[in-house]
């Protein structure tokens, strides 16, 4: 049986009085709450016992909670076949990403071997890879490329007669990177302390998208000169993508084939296995390591014909083996990163705590954003000491990850350790790796963040308002940079709230018959409007941005505006009243005459009868005129109202009632609270009695904090739904009409 078939057969008959707040309030009684004074409050929170300090321990190092359990029989085999699979994914990321980040590559081995072991202990997602990621090394680019320019730094170096300016280059740059990890750091750990994990709902998933494909064309941009081997220089800053595109287009001709060929197979390569990988998914224990092999087999060819002396082509060059000595990052350039390590971290955090949750929901455990941003926050900031740059999840890396049989961290770990052993014994074995073959990797990796693009036509079909944010955020970060181009669509997302807050939809609504459900009369033919009853519901909360909205739109709807019959009212009491002392004042003139003129005295008697009939006919004329005006809305002959007070003048006289549905309401606050209290009192003025329904628990607490009731505005005309509000104004009338 369907949903169709079982709701026609259901009803239900309920026989209760109607509640309005006053009744609802002595019907029930409110439980008693223990208040706590502000001390004790205070006390409480940080008094401590053994199961709060526990509690509080295992929530901050997740790894306390989940290794004691941890089943090995179960789970060790594919940790340690998801372990090693994403290390050896690591191995070419990390060199590669490393390149993207403007520092030498070693660093991004340095980079997926600490923060992995970090996250390992202070993580609460179980399968994500945290490491390298091409987005954040773009970003952290950026940064190092604006504060240490290559022009700059070589004429600088040209004027002491250095001999190798490039490595001190690439040494500032590599401070650069590690300060943009400590700040970051710092900042994350900072939100997470402060329970700040809120703030990713300000980077929604089309901004979050629309970014990270432009965050994508920039990376696949700046491969282009490694993939055909051109010299062109860095740029940053707004319109960076096109002035290097440009400048790949203007150098085009000194590519180097040998480049080009190399890095042509590797990507035929990597894209057709990587499909095979996508087709034959369930029938492998583990995929294809195929960057693995692609850097293997490039750095043996590349060895094998000496293609740097013979062809030369670019490689990576020297790579030191072993750990490098903790040093404290670079203090004074903190100051000139703070804004960019500010981005940093919350891009960072939001594609953390979105491939979490991905996983989190599909294994059936919950990620806990406040610890992701602590967990980040010490990855970065200890690993800084280390030289690290900042991390982040990789989506590519946690999908292998997930996929081939990764149950917890352990598979980070053993990750880490597969690094290691690269850093501390095989690292001088990838030196003749061509550039060209870490720039076809990275570019077949975006392969993933391209197909987001297919959110338009989604987009398009479902919501135009996520789609203009995409459009946005994209277009934005695309030609401003990625700093200001995440500034900017965080902007237009919480314009796009405040905007939606203040153009709501309104309605005006009626009943279906013979039930106590009312929807909007203009949506469906057989809803029906209660006579002399006009209900009106607007789906937005009111404050200080949409109040003046929401009592203009209520006179439009309803098509009375009180104040302009209040104002004609005025305006014909007065033209009365002049009138009336017209009258008077020819009255007075009569009794004035001279008494001497006896001859007239018949004459003058009868004029004088004859302007007081006159004058209290004008008197009748007058008063007759204000009643057919109020009652129909019509002007008085001879005058013309102005077009603005006479736009929403409408007969009120079979309008006796009007209720506000305050049931998408969710606060009210003091200027939305002043504009109510105004409108009622107008309203009542004219003859029309004002209730409110549906108010929630929360929006009547506002009422009274914000004094909404007093002598005139009580508690009786709050009612707990729109059928009870109905039957008390239909019941009012007809008591009022007898």
């Amino acid at each position: 049986m369907n949903h169709t078939e079982l709701s026609s057969e259901l009803s239900y008959n309920v026989s209760r009085r109607v509640f309005n707040e006053e009744y609802f309030q002595a019907y029930l009684h409110k439980k008693k709450k223990q208040k706590l004074s502000k001390r004790e409050r205070f006390l409480q929170y940080f008094r401590c016992s053994t199961v709060k300090a526990k509690s509080t321990l295992f929530s901050s190092v997740p790894i306390l909670q989940w290794l004691p359990n941890y089943q090995v029989k179960e789970y060790i085999l594919g940790d340690i076949v998801s372990g090693v699979s994403t290390g050896v994914m690591h191995l070419p990321q990390g060199l590669a990403y490393a390149i993207l980040a403007s520092v030498p590559p070693v660093f991004g081995l340095y980079t997926s071997f600490f923060p992995v072991l970090l996250y390992m202990i202070f993580g609460s997602s179980r399968h994500v890879s945290i490491g390298t990621f091409a987005v954040i090394s773009l970003m952290i680019s950026a940064v190092s490329v604006k504060l240490v320019p290559d022009d700059m730094f070589v004429h600088s170096l040209n004027a002491t007669n250095n001999s190798d300016p490039f490595a001190q280059r690439d040494a500032m740059r590599v401070k650069v990177a590690t300060a943009t990890a400590f700040l970051s750091g710092i900042v994350q750990l900072c939100l997470g302390l402060l329970h700040f994990g809120f703030v990713i709902v300000y980077l929604s998933k089309p901004l979050v998208r629309g970014f990270t494909t432009a965050a994508a064309t920039h990376v696949f941009v700046s491969q282009l000169k490694y993939f055909l081997g051109i010299k062109t220089k860095r740029y940053s800053g707004a319109l960076s993508v096109i002035y290097t595109f440009l400048a790949v287009c203007k150098n085009i001709k000194e590519a180097n084939i040998a480049t080009i060929i190399v890095g042509a197979i590797c990507v035929v390569v990597l894209f057709g296995v990587k499909e095979v990988n996508a087709r034959c998914k369930d029938r492998f224990v583990a995929p294809i390591p195929v960057e693995l092999i692609v850097v293997v087999v490039g750095t043996g060819v590349s060895a094998g014909i000496n293609l740097v002396g013979n062809y030369q082509v670019d490689v990576v060059g020297y790579i030191p083996s072993g750990l490098r000595t903790p040093v404290l990052p670079d203090i004074d350039l903190l100051s000139k990163i703070l804004s960019d390590s500010i981005a940093i971290a919350l891009v960072g955090f939001s594609m953390t705590v979105s491939m979490g949750k991905i996983f989190a929901l599909k294994h059936g455990y919950t990620v806990n954003g406040n610890q992701e941003l602590i967990a980040l926050g010490i990855c970065n900031f200890i690993g800084s000491f280390f030289q690290t740059f900042p991390v982040s999840t990789s989506m590519s890396r946690s999908l292998v990850q997930e996929s081939t049989g990764g149950n917890t961290q352990i598979a980070g770990g053993i990750s880490a350790c597969v690094v290691l052993l690269v850093i501390v014994s095989l690292g001088y074995l990838f030196e003749p790796l061509p550039q060209t073959v870490l720039a076809a990797i990275v570019m077949v990796n975006l392969k993933g963040i391209f197909k987001q693009v297919m959110d338009i036509p989604l987009l398009w079909r479902t919501s135009k308002h996520e789609l203009t944010l995409w459009f946005v955020s994209f277009l934005a970060s695309l030609l401003l940079g990625l700093d200001y181009g995440l500034m900017v669509a965080v902007g237009f997302a919480i314009f796009g709230v405040v905007f939606r807050t203040q153009s709501p939809k309104y309605r005006v609504l009626g009943q279906i018959p013979n039930t106590d459900i009312y929807w909007d009369v203009e949506a469906y033919e057989e809803v029906q409007e209660i006579p002399g009853i006009k209900i009106f519901q607007s789906n937005s909360s009111l404050y200080f941005g949409n109040i003046d909205l929401y009592v203009i739109a209520l006179q439009e709807k309803i098509e009375i505006n009180p104040t302009a019959i209040l104002l004609e009212k005025k305006t014909l009491e007065k033209k009365m009243k002049q009138k009336a002392k017209l009258s008077e004042g020819k009255k007075n003139s009569f009794l004035k005459l001279r008494k001497s003129e006896k001859k007239h005295v018949t004459q003058n008697k009868v004029s004088e009868d004859h302007q007081n009939d006159e004058a209290a006919k004008e008197v009748s004329n007058m008063q007759n005129a204000e009643i057919y005006f109020a009652s129909t809305g019509a002007n008085m002959p001879g005058e013309s109202l102005d077009e603005e007070q006479t736009t929403f003048v409408k007969t009120p006289s079979d309008i006796h009632s009007l209720i506000l549905d305050f049931s998408p309401v969710n606060f009210v606050d003091s200027v939305g609270i002043n504009g109510l209290k105004m409108m009622l009192k107008k309203y009542a003025e004219i003859g029309i009695n004002v209730s409110i329904s549906g108010c929630n628990g929360s929006v009547i607490a506002d009422l009274e904090r914000l004094e909404f009731f007093d002598s005139s505005i009580t508690r009786s005309l709050l009612f707990h739904r729109v059928h009870d509000a109905v039957l008390y104004c239909q019941h009012k009338a007809a008591s009022e009409s007898l």
